[in-house]
């Protein structure tokens, strides 16, 4: 068995003509946090709407588990693949957005239930347990009847780490997760995120926070212009960072 979780070879992505992302590859380790940094329009969350098909690509692969994301191999092509497929290779991945997208009529226990029952089948008790359990993970114990409507939008950002790993996905994916909340509400997030770090989640998380990626990241990744321009250790790149671009970048945010 591979230890890779997921691989991006080559890809490439247009909106009309302006391209976004121009050949990247990318190769993520079972139990590794990587975290992606650089400008804005760096391609960075194109990038990691590529991973779980949520954007089309162009050209190039992305496999999660050694499956084909979004396509299937015919006569030697990629062909899409059929919506069910896709559906059902997303439940391997975790995803959580810049927001929350939770379902407003349903409370925290509800929207975290939700995705085990409907797509996984789970029995409602078994899937109620592990809502419990989960909420509890993240500091919300206390709120499992609580309306989004009724939760900080750190509280919301939490139950959507909780609801995104009820599906227990492989892979979790992170949209700049803290870039629509309040600075004080900000760190109860990256603490859940440290915690999934340590505890061995395998996560593609892009940031613009650089001490959650000094902290749990074992590389990270900085893009430019729709390429990776440099990879490597918190420690490389807080440090002794090579690229030219990568220190200029690192110079206006630290």
């Amino acid at each position: 068995m591979s230890d890779v979780v997921m691989l991006a070879e080559d890809v490439h992505k247009s909106f009309g003509r302006l391209e976004v992302l121009k050949g990247v590859s990318l190769e993520v380790t079972k139990g590794e946090t990587v975290c992606i940094i650089g400008p804005s329009g760096s391609g960075k969350t194109t990038f990691i709407r590529c991973i779980n098909h949520l954007e089309k690509i162009g050209s190039g692969r992305v496999e999660v588990n050694g499956q084909l994301i979004g396509y299937r191999q015919r006569n030697g092509k990629l062909v899409e693949d059929s919506e069910r497929n896709i559906a059902r290779q997303r439940t391997q991945i975790g995803m959580v957005f810049q927001r929350f997208n939770l379902f407003p009529h349903k409370t925290a226990l509800e929207n975290v239930i939700e995705a085990p029952l409907q797509v996984l089948g789970l029995p409602k008790e078994h899937a109620v347990d592990k809502a419990k359990v989960l909420l509890g993970r993240v500091g919300l114990a206390d709120k499992l009847d609580t309306y989004p409507g009724k939760l900080s939008g750190g509280q919301q950002q939490r139950v959507a780490i909780a609801r995104a790993l009820a599906m227990e996905p492989a892979l979790m994916l992170f949209d700049e997760p803290t870039s629509a909340l309040d600075p004080e509400v900000t760190g109860e997030v990256l603490s859940v995120m440290e915690e999934l770090a340590h505890a061995g989640m395998t996560m593609i998380v892009v940031t613009h926070e650089m001490g959650f990626a000094r902290e749990a990241a074992d590389r990270v990744v900085m893009m430019d212009d729709g390429l990776i321009i440099e990879e490597g250790t918190p420690e490389h790149f807080f440090v002794a960072p090579e690229h030219e671009r990568t220190k200029q970048f690192l110079s206006k945010i630290l």
